[in-house]
């Protein structure tokens, strides 16, 4: 399977080199077509043997597929199943936070890990590998505990300075590892990916030992682990008897970079029978606006929520969704270089047209999104996070004659004071106290990497500006090199 640059059908490589270098030379993403997959052999298969067997699917030129998935699961989350659907009401939650940092990103990279180890041994790579981040919360953690110790990497986490839960912070500068840095950025996340992306189109001086990659979701080793989850969902339905072979079912799902449903169209192309993808946004509504309208348009204000991992203006990963709507290298490329030159664009009605027929879309305001952990709690006895709560009031304003999953993204504990608040209990300033009265309103156990983290001592405590961010990395690689 050949890999090419959403910007250009002259930049291509093989998987494992992709997965290697994260963002294309031209500064596209990778992607590639999606031959022929038999969807219907991986049903019934337990968890890790469907991740093998989709991986192998999308990234066939990394070896070892069966050992390197292994590793990355077995026995490092609080299922077998890795990501268990769960009825509630007449809907179902597919539970993403089972991992070791509580969040969907665990499913990706704990995987990516192992995925860069492998491509690196293959193309017998020399110099290390130096992971830079941009994350708006949980893609910072879940990094930097699956590269932790990994040999031959080095990994770099930027964060927002004032856009992260204490819980994300606290599991951020906790982080222990000789080969782990985290460092927060002045601005919001929208301004440390911009960083991040800059220091990727800049590059590092030869010689100083290091080749860059990413954990981001451009990075198409992040994306394709996120795949299974949706096959694994629908493998849950059907052996319980909730859908027949071949009945649609719709997701809705909580997203900001466009990572997570991006990996359901994935799915969707290979051929399960997913029916509409709801993508649901807070009141940084941006991609709401660019599904209904076809117009991309980042000059807005930027709101700080009670969903912060989904308070972005710029989602990366739409540009794969593009290309994949129009297989115009030339078209995409324009599309991104007016959104850098003017902050905006507007789609063809080709892709317009496209967009409607495979997506729906909706948002709600952080009063919404209270009430909504309220009433499913109430109503269902169902505790949830602020972003799982964003994605089922939108799915109360769907109609669907198919069965509905909605994607849960992470622990309510990763956000306690919310949670808390819209249970009705009163929040102080101390969110490790606020979670351990959650615990005691409600009876949910505390997930065991979130216990006693606010008692671990920190370890990384530097705040910069995004203008320093470039000067920061070299003068780490450098300080990692003596």
């Amino acid at each position: 399977m050949k890999y090419q640059s959403t910007r250009s059908s002259q930049i291509t490589t093989s998987s494992a080199r992709a997965v290697l270098q994260g963002l294309a030379p031209d500064g596209g993403l990778y992607i590639s077509a999606l031959p022929t997959f038999d969807w219907e052999a991986v049903l019934g298969l337990d968890t890790l043997s469907m991740a093998e067997r989709i991986l192998s699917y999308l990234l066939p030129d990394v070896e070892n597929m069966p050992q390197l998935v292994q590793r990355a699961y077995r026995n490092r989350f609080e299922t077998e199943e890795l990501t268990p659907v769960v009825p509630v009401g007449d809907r179902f939650v597919l539970e993403l936070f089972r991992g070791p940092t509580s969040a969907f990103k665990d499913v990706a990279l704990s995987m990516l890990p192992q995925l860069i180890t492998q491509a690196k041994a293959q193309e017998q790579m020399e110099e290390e590998i130096l992971i830079l981040t941009a994350t708006s919360g949980d893609t910072g953690k879940a990094a930097l505990a699956g590269f932790r110790d990994v040999p031959g990497t080095k990994i770099i986490v930027f964060y927002p300075a004032e856009g992260v839960s204490a819980v994300q912070k606290a599991q951020m500068v906790t982080q222990e590892g000789s080969n782990v840095c985290v460092c927060a950025v002045r601005g919001n996340f929208d301004d440390t990916q911009s960083g991040v992306k800059a220091i990727f189109s800049a590059g590092v001086p030869e010689g100083c030992g290091v080749r860059l990659s990413s954990a981001n979701s451009i990075n198409i080793g992040r994306l394709a682990p996120q795949v299974v989850y949706y096959f694994k969902a629908y493998s849950d339905l059907l052996s319980r008897g909730r859908i027949w072979k071949g009945e649609k079912v719709d997701f809705v799902v909580p997203t900001g970079n466009f990572g997570d449903i991006l990996a359901g169209y994935y799915a969707k192309r290979m051929g399960l029978p997913v029916g509409t993808l709801i993508c649901a946004s807070n009141r940084n509504d941006v991609l709401t606006d660019f599904l209904r309208t076809g117009c991309y348009d980042r000059r807005r204000p930027f709101h700080k929520t009670l969903s912060p991992s989904m308070d972005i203006l710029v989602s990366s990963n739409l540009e794969r969704l593009l290309y994949l709507l129009c297989e115009d290298c030339e078209e995409v490329a324009a599309y991104m270089e007016q959104l850098k030159t003017e902050g905006f664009y507007q789609v063809s009605d080709t892709i317009l047209k496209k967009l409607h027929e495979e997506f729906a879309w909706g948002c709600c305001d952080d009063v919404q999104t209270k009430e909504t952990i309220g009433k499913v709690w109430k109503e269902q006895g169902y505790l949830m996070d602020t972003h799982t709560a964003v994605a089922w009031r939108v799915a109360e304003g769907f109609e669907t004659e198919h069965p509905l999953v909605v994607l849960s993204t992470a622990s309510p504990y990763k956000f306690p004071a919310a949670v808390l608040s819209a249970l009705g209990g009163g929040v102080g300033e101390d969110e490790f106290a606020v979670m351990n009265r959650l615990n005691a309103v409600t009876g949910v156990p505390i997930p065991l990497g979130l216990r006693g983290l606010e008692q671990k001592p920190v370890l990384h405590t530097q705040v910069i500006d995004r203008e320093d961010m470039q000067s920061f990395v070299l003068e780490k690689v450098a300080v990692w090199k003596e």
